[in-house]
């Protein structure tokens, strides 16, 4: 093989140059100058050595660049200088490839990076004369080219394009099988050049090589073209919306950035604007919060498994939103263990610690001043919240107790490993070190309060079982209160909903309300599953989302209205759970499908009823009751928080208008008759807006007359005086103090003034005590007359089963002691039939309600009595009870709604089973009992005595209860 000495010019990677081929490339100053002398020198055009450079340089410490042993003897064709106004630019330079060369001696010399800006004059070899190929080979090289060219002619957009790959078809047809490999190489080069194809000077293997290389680059072309063609035919219209909708997002785009280089009116960049910024922060937030759970919980398995599929879920599709929309829920959840993220609030009061206050002495003072501000009276509701804040306070003082024992602790390990570490200490220094330590450990030990969890460390202890030094200081975890189940129980309008509000003030924890009035699916309680369209969290995750943290106040109203058991499920059994304190730390929401733990929420729970709410769900929860107000409570209510509410919301202050304590406590003995004060707040509120009324037309005469006050001088017939700012009024002034006269005008004729005075004595009329539908007390005539019959009892009113009862139970008991009481003249006669055959009608007013329940037994004796002996009992006396056969009188129920009926009704004396004499003790107000007489009996002939008064009734001799002893 020939050799000779040519410049090397090295080919930047990945460019190589095959015979036949011609390149342009630009080159450095120095290799151009160089080029430019080899120009000059020679009488022909210089031949240099073309080597490619198989690698880039990517290494700092080894610059020399890699070249190839192979390479292309080129002829310069042109080489073209940088203009002398832009010196900077580099030389260009044309080259074409003559035939292969190999460099020689490569081993001895090396080239470096330095060299080659110089092209150094090099050994090379030129391969032998090539043999002509053989023709199975040819054919195989001109079908694979063939292949490739009519797939890149097809694939190609351009007609000339087309035209040239045509034309290089129809050339390969005609070809001789000697020019195929020359043929090769200008289409290899022209197609994907290649290291290999350069280093192959055999015809035969450049040949194969090269057909190798068009079926690969055929095959590819055609499954390109496959996936291509395949990807636009599924191109659906989901897609073709999102690609439409990103157009439309860049042309509103630069729509903005238009208007804000005019400096037009719509400059600003309002937060609707579909940004990608706006996409990209919200994407990133979702990040953050997932990354901020607790490593190795539930919620940051479930949230990083939901990422990984969001992320290779395209963006336009529908389960991108689904998927979106459970992390959005997922991380806005307040789990308890999860890392906090400062977030600016967007809340209108700022976000303070719970923790502070607990600790400051003033705690309980500050919380039951904050209940007596919003409430008046209640006292034992704000007595068991006192005392659930108390627990709150001292749960975290303990708490906080142990976190400064475990730190003294750790401190305690840490200086005794340090001691074992260190055995081999100087003498001196050891006694001293061992003085410090005793003296570390005694101070330690009268800091920690007499703990017993806590080891003193002590010297010789240590060398016979040392301690393990904790790496890092121990973490208790933290004991959290769990928060009770209250259920208020009353009537409306007692305060039950405003208490929760109340003790959120009081415990600086965000408040939710949840109403459950007529919720009647379950998956409104636990979520929808994930399956269903549009599904989402039930109330009570959506409750902690907005509270945004795991320890608020949740209030359940109107728990007593849930729906029942129907094909959507049983909202009430779904309750159990969240109302189980020792299940709802793993509550499930179907949606969330991660537990939640809300064993740190305080429920409080509202009803007007009890009779709806289901057993195991009453079993769950704290019930305490709310009766109703008295009077007296409803007058430091109307002025302490109505009236001042009434004139926040009518323009109005305290100087416009003062309501007088007869004024108010006729609107709510007249006005109204309920145990809350709805009705009470309303009729205050109509007070108001009238006086407001005047008031504004009062302003409006003010006004007009300081206009034309010279005109209304000269007017004759019309009497003017002066306030005392000196304005000329008329003398019809506004008048702010409002009596008790005129609430007739104000509001109307009284509502109770009729029922009022109607109540007066009559036979066979008894007033008992009841407890209305919504749970408020108050007072019921039991009517009874005697008309001819048969001696029959017929009775009227809408009345239950168990009242009829204790009507025919009461006729009966009359009927036993008829010859007692002087009614009949022997045992054996019937008080009906003798002297005369009548009839009983006993009636209960207010027919169009139902009434049931057997505490009506003392009322309706008294009336048969009454009615058949012609004594009346007095108006101002009511009772309750239920009696027996025997003469007993058995206690009953709602003794505080009845007592405080009786007390609206302006009722002062009342009739009690003895049994319940403990419930007025305990339930009712002492101004109450001191305003009312109660009378306590155990018989019915007690009650027959406080009733009538003793020696009204004439008894034939003392009535003697036996007990049968057969």
């Amino acid at each position: 093989m020939a050799t000779s000495k040519l410049s090397v010019l090295a080919l930047p990677h990945p460019l190589i140059l095959l015979p036949a081929s011609r390149s342009t490339m630009p080159v450095s100053k120095e290799i151009g100058e160089t080029l430019l002398a080899l120009i000059e020198e020679s009488d022909a055009l210089p031949i240099v050595a073309a080597i490619p450079i198989t690698s880039p340089s990517t290494s700092t410490a080894d610059p020399d660049p890699a070249l190839s042993e192979w390479g292309t003897a080129a002829r310069v064709l042109r080489l073209v200088k940088p203009p002398a106004r832009n010196p900077r630019q580099p030389y260009i330079v044309t080259l074409h490839g003559l035939t292969r060369v190999r460099l020689i001696h490569m081993s001895t010399k090396q080239l470096s990076a330095e060299d080659l800006l110089h092209m150094p004059v090099h050994d090379v070899e030129y391969p032998p004369t090539e043999k002509v190929p053989s023709r199975e080979g040819v054919e195989k090289f001109k079908q694979s080219a063939l292949r490739l060219l009519d797939r890149l002619a097809k694939d190609s957009v351009q007609q000339s394009r087309k035209e040239g790959y045509h034309k290089i078809s129809s050339m390969l047809d005609d070809i001789t099988d000697a020019r195929t490999p020359w043929m090769a190489d200008v289409l290899v080069g022209s197609v994907n050049g290649e290291y290999t194809i350069l280093g192959t000077p055999d015809a035969e293997a450049r040949l194969h090589l090269a057909t190798e290389i068009f079926l690969k680059q055929a095959s590819i072309s055609e499954v390109s073209k496959k996936i291509a063609t395949a990807i636009d035919e599924s191109l659906s219209k989901q897609q073709k919306e999102f690609f439409l909708r990103q157009q439309l997002a860049a042309i509103q785009r630069e729509l903005h950035v238009l208007q804000r280089s005019n400096g037009g009116a719509g400059a600003g960049v309002s937060e609707l604007d579909d940004d990608e910024q706006h996409e990209a922060d919200d994407m990133a937030d979702l990040k953050r919060k997932i990354e901020a759970m607790e490593p190795g919980s539930e919620e940051r398995k479930m949230g990083v498994r939901e990422w990984r599929r969001l992320k290779r879920i395209p963006a336009g599709s529908v389960e991108n939103g689904v998927i979106r929309s459970y992390l959005e829920w997922l991380t806005a959840v307040p789990w308890p263990n999860s890392t906090h993220i400062p977030v600016p609030s967007t809340n209108s009061t700022p976000s303070t610690d719970l923790q502070p206050q607990l600790k400051d002495r003033s705690f309980l003072t500050a919380a039951r001043t904050q209940l007596d501000a919003d409430h008046f009276g209640l006292e034992k509701i704000k007595k068991r919240l006192i005392e659930y804040l108390a627990v709150v306070r001292l749960k975290e003082l303990n708490a906080e107790r142990e976190a400064l024992e475990d730190r003294k602790r750790v401190e305690v390990f840490e200086a005794s490993a340090k001691a074992n570490a260190n055995p081999g200490a100087a003498a001196g220094e050891g006694k001293k070190d061992a003085v410090k330590v005793k003296s570390k450990e005694m101070d330690m030990a009268e800091k920690i309060e007499q703990s017993k969890d806590v080891v003193v460390y002590h010297k010789d202890r240590a060398q016979q079982q040392p301690f393990p030094a904790p790496a890092k200081p121990l973490k208790s975890p933290k004991k959290g209160v769990k928060g009770p189940i209250l259920l208020f129980v009353g009537p409306p309008g007692t305060g039950k909903t405003s208490l929760g509000q109340s003790v959120a003030k009081a415990l600086n924890r965000p408040f939710q309300r949840i109403s459950l009035g007529g919720v009647r699916d379950e998956a409104e309680i636990r979520g929808h599953r994930r399956t269903y369209v549009a599904s989402g969290p039930g109330l009570v995750v959506q409750a902690l989302r907005k509270a945004g943290r795991s320890d608020p106040v949740l209030l359940l109203d109107e728990i007593d209205k849930i729906g029942q058991s129907n094909f959507h499920g049983d909202p009430g059994a779904a309750l159990l759970e969240v109302l189980d304190p020792e299940q709802n730390h793993t509550f499930n929401d179907h949606y969330i499908n991660v537990p939640i733990d809300l064993s740190q929420v305080l429920f409080i729970c509202t009803a007007n009823s009890l009779e709806t709410i289901s057993a195991p769900l009453l079993d769950r929860c704290e019930i305490i009751q709310l009766s109703g107000y008295t009077y007296d409570e409803k007058m430091h209510i109307a002025k302490r928080f109505l009236l001042p509410k009434q004139l926040a919301a009518n323009g109005l202050d305290a100087s416009h208008i003062t309501i007088t304590e007869p004024a108010l406590l006729h609107i709510a003995t007249r006005y109204t008759r309920e145990a809350g004060v709805r009705s009470l707040e309303r009729a205050i509120g109509g007070v108001v807006r009238y006086k407001a009324v005047e008031w504004a037309e009062h302003l409006d005469a003010i006004a007009d007359d300081g206009a034309s006050s010279s005109f209304s001088a000269s007017r004759e017939g019309e009497s003017h005086g002066e306030d005392a700012d000196g304005v000329v009024v008329k003398k019809k002034h506004y008048e702010r103090m409002v009596e008790e006269q005129e609430l007739e005008k104000i509001l109307g004729i009284a509502r109770w003034d009729g029922e009022e005075r109607e109540r007066e004595e009559r036979r066979g009329v008894v007033y008992g005590l009841v407890v209305m539908g919504q749970g408020e007390g108050g007072i019921l005539p039991v009517e009874t007359i005697a008309l001819p019959g048969t001696g029959k009892l017929k009775l009227t009113g809408s009345l239950g089963d168990v009242i009829k009862e204790s009507g025919e139970l009461a006729l009966s008991w009359v009927k036993t002691y008829a010859y007692d009481l002087c009614i009949t003249n022997s045992r054996s006669q019937d008080p009906l039939k003798v002297p005369e055959l009548i009839d009983v009608h006993l009636h209960l007013p207010s027919g169009a309600q139902k009434k049931d329940g057997p505490s009506a037994g003392v009322a309706m004796t008294c009336a048969f009595v009454s009615l058949l002996t012609g004594a009346c009992v007095p108006t101002n006396i009511a009772m309750t009870g239920e009696i027996t056969l025997r003469g007993r009188v058995t206690p009953v129920g709602g003794i505080k709604e009845k007592v405080l009926g009786a007390h609206r009704a302006q009722i002062t004396k009342v009739i009690l089973p003895w049994a319940n004499r403990k419930d007025v003790e305990h339930d009712v107000a002492l101004e109450i009992r001191n305003e009312m007489e109660f009378v306590f009996v155990r018989t019915v002939r007690e009650a027959l005595e406080a009733a009538f008064g003793k020696g009204v009734l004439g008894w034939r001799r003392d009535a003697v209860l036996l007990e049968s002893r057969l």
